[in-house]
């Protein structure tokens, strides 16, 4: 566990309510529209992940499993852990295209809204930082650890938990407040901090986020089986994508919002006020011949600081053959898709030529 110093605070020279109360405003200060403290006990989460896990719906995620029981006992994870605090970010662009009408675009690509500006770890890790420096100019020296979807944390229980929202049938955070179009970050801390009172579950009857999955990923309420998500497939997945799934992807090249797009509680959600999640590149509807051109050099140039870049130019392509293969079929698609044909890696090979075959070119 990281320290801000060589040991915590005596108990009786800090008034813990008072600090939780602080904690709230620096957050909201730091850009944060909301914080919240868990206490470790995740062991109803536990037991859904093992089930989870056994199905062997994570995937090829084999970081999922490696860590075991760790990812749902944070004290074990992070020695000293009596407390999460978690916080939560928006992150929608205000000026990006609607994300129906580039669904509809065929000759666009259609990239996950989370994605269109600068890497969230970056942003948030930064700005968590900043808060366990407050704390410590307040409390004095304890010990901490920072995450934001960057180790095995339960990000959505941890969340549920502090009472920031509730885990939708989705399996994404929903906020009666705010929907879901944010980002989560957490802070595992030894202050024994007051916990707040989790929400209710609010989605009722509705099925909207199973009925619309392109890929059926929602097999049922609260229950994602990531091979078959969209966001999965284009981000996670290494290797191939499955033929059988290829033309329910569209021209979602990077990750998917179907789920949240239709979700009733979003008609809440706020827009990010943060530059940092503006749209840069054009991203929220490019043409996918124009990506498809780039070369090594001008995706790592272009998606410096990008979230996407994460994945690497052989899933860009990859990604992007498969939404070509689903574009319409004109002369630019078959000539751009034609000059990848003999692509150095046979990932991309393979997916350029089930794209051509598409369009009769095979």
């Amino acid at each position: 566990m990281r320290q801000s110093g060589s040991a915590t605070p005596p108990a009786e020279a800090v008034d813990f309510d008072a600090l939780a109360a602080q904690i709230r405003a620096w957050a909201a200060d730091l850009g944060f529209q909301q914080a919240g403290i868990a206490d470790c006990d995740l062991g109803q989460a536990e037991a859904r992940l093992k089930e989870w896990l056994d199905r062997g719906w994570h995937g090829d995620m084999d970081y999922m499993s490696a860590h075991g029981a760790r990812r749902a006992r944070p004290a074990e994870l992070v020695p000293g852990t009596l407390r999460v605090i978690t916080v939560r970010m928006n992150y929608f662009p205000p000026n990006a295209r609607d994300s129906w009408e580039v669904m509809e675009e065929g000759d666009k690509a259609y990239v996950a809204r989370y994605a269109l500006g600068r890497d969230y770890h970056k942003v948030l890790r930064g700005r968590l930082q900043a808060l366990c420096d407050r704390i410590t100019e307040s409390a004095g020296k304890f010990s901490y650890r920072v995450f934001t979807d960057s180790a095995p944390v339960m990000e959505v229980e941890l969340a549920a938990k502090s009472g920031l929202g509730w885990r939708g049938k989705h399996t994404l955070l929903l906020s009666r407040e705010a929907g879901s179009w944010f980002f989560l970050g957490e802070i595992y801390t030894n202050l024994p901090l007051p916990v707040d009172t989790p929400q209710s579950d609010h989605c009722g009857t509705c099925s909207r986020c199973i009925d619309v999955c392109p890929t059926q990923a929602i097999v049922g309420p609260y229950q994602l089986d990531a091979r078959r998500c969209i966001s999965y497939l284009t981000i996670e997945n290494k290797g191939d994508i499955p033929e059988e799934l290829r033309p329910l992807i569209g021209n979602r090249v990077y990750g998917c919002d179907d789920c949240q797009l239709v979700c009733p509680w979003n008609r809440f959600a706020q827009k990010a006020d943060m530059a940092d999640f503006a749209v840069r590149n054009g991203l929220d509807a490019p043409d996918m011949t124009e990506l498809f051109a780039w070369t090594e050099e001008e995706f790592n140039q272009r998606l410096e600081g990008s979230a996407i870049r994460r994945i690497g130019h052989e899933r860009w392509l990859r990604n992007l053959a498969v939404g070509l293969g689903n574009a319409p079929t004109t002369p630019r698609v078959v000539a751009a898709l034609q000059a990848r044909r003999d692509h150095p890696s046979a990932l991309v090979r393979s997916h350029v030529q089930w794209a051509l075959s598409r369009h009769r070119q095979g």
